[in-house]
C-alpha cells in the first residue's frame, strides 16, 4: 500500500488562514498538519485539526518583531523536523516564508497561493517565495502579469 503524502499547511491568522481552511475538502484526503499563529481563535481550531502554533508578531513593532520572527524561524525548523512533510502549502504571509525556505533546504515541494486580496500587486511573502515555489497559484488572472510563471487557479472562496 502506498503511503499518503504528508502536507504541512501554514499561514498567518486572519484572512490567510481562512483561505487555507477553504481547502479542507482537499487536504483532508492526506496526512496533514496545520501551522499558524497562536490566538484564542486558533487554539479552538486546534480541537478540530492537528495544529502547531507560532508566536504572533505584528510588523508595526519592529524591535519586538525581529525577536519574534527569529523565534518563529527556529520553531518552524523544529515543527518541520517533527512533522516531516512532503509538501508545504501556504497562503502566506510572513509566518510562512521561513517554512518554505526550510522545505526547499530539505528538497520538499512548496505550493504558494497568493492572497485573494491581491489582484494587481504582489505581497512581500509572494515576492520572497515565488523564486523557490514549485507551484505558485494566483487567484486573479491579472496577477499573471506580476508572476508570469504562476498558474491561475481562480478563487478558493
Amino acid at each position: 500500500m502506498k503511503k499518503k503524502k504528508k502536507l504541512l499547511l501554514i499561514s498567518s491568522i486572519g484572512g490567510h488562514l481562512t483561505q487555507l481552511l477553504q481547502l479542507e475538502s482537499l487536504f483532508k484526503q492526506y496526512d496533514y498538519h496545520i501551522v499558524t499563529e497562536k490566538s484564542a481563535i486558533t487554539k479552538q481550531l486546534g480541537e478540530k485539526y492537528p495544529m502547531s502554533f507560532l508566536v504572533y508578531g505584528a510588523r508595526n513593532y519592529p524591535f519586538r518583531y525581529i525577536f519574534k520572527f527569529s523565534y518563529n524561524i527556529i520553531k518552524s525548523l523544529f515543527i518541520f523536523l517533527r512533522e516531516r512533510p512532503d509538501i508545504i502549502i501556504t497562503t502566506g504571509v510572513h509566518t510562512a516564508v521561513p517554512m518554505c525556505y526550510i522545505a526547499k533546504l530539505f528538497r520538499k515541494k512548496v505550493v504558494f497561493i497568493e492572497s485573494f486580496a491581491k489582484s494587481s500587486s504582489p505581497t512581500m511573502a509572494g515576492k520572497m517565495v515565488y523564486p523557490i515555489a514549485d507551484l505558485f497559484i494566483v487567484q486573479w488572472e491579472s496577477m499573471k502579469d506580476v508572476y508570469p510563471n504562476a498558474v491561475y487557479g481562480g478563487s478558493i472562496y
